[in-house]
C-alpha cells in the first residue's frame, strides 16, 4: 500500500473529532521589551512561529499602538494566530485557535519563547466546540 494510500486508510478508520477546535492561551513573560515593541520584528517572528507550526497562512494584519505596543493577527487556513504585546511590562499574550489537530502547537510556543526571550511561559489549552 503506498503512502498516501495508508494515509487515506487512516483518515477514514480514525474516530470523529471531540471537539471543533483546540485554542491555546500562551502567556510570555520576562520578553525583550525591544522585541515587544518592533511590529516588522514582531510579525516576523509570528509568520515564523507559523512556519514551524507548519499552518497555511492566508492574511495578516499588525498595528502599532501608541505609545507603544503591538497587536497583530494572521489568519490561517487552520483558524488564526494573534499577539498583543506590552513592552512596559515585557509581556506578550498569544492565541493560536486551530480545528486542525496536526497543527505543530508545541513546537511553535518553543520558537515564540525562543524568539521573544521569554523567561517565563504559561500555557492553558481550551477545547472549542465540544461535540458530545
Amino acid at each position: 500500500m503506498s503512502k498516501s494510500t495508508l494515509k487515506e486508510a487512516e483518515k477514514r478508520t480514525l474516530p470523529p473529532p471531540r471537539t471543533l477546535g483546540r485554542h491555546w492561551l500562551i502567556e510570555l513573560k520576562d520578553c525583550a521589551p525591544g522585541l515587544l515593541q518592533d511590529v516588522p520584528g514582531v510579525e516576523r517572528i509570528m509568520r515564523k512561529a507559523a512556519t514551524v507550526a507548519e499552518v497555511h497562512i492566508v492574511s495578516g494584519h499588525f498595528h502599532q499602538f501608541s505609545p507603544y505596543g503591538v497587536s497583530g493577527v494572521l489568519v490561517i487556513q487552520e483558524s488564526h494566530l494573534t499577539i498583543h504585546t506590552w513592552p512596559e511590562y515585557a509581556y506578550a499574550a498569544v492565541d493560536i485557535f486551530t480545528c486542525s489537530p496536526e497543527l505543530r502547537v508545541r513546537e511553535a510556543i518553543r520558537q515564540l519563547q525562543q524568539d521573544l526571550e521569554a523567561g517565563e511561559v504559561e500555557v492553558k489549552m481550551l477545547e472549542r466546540g465540544r461535540l458530545e
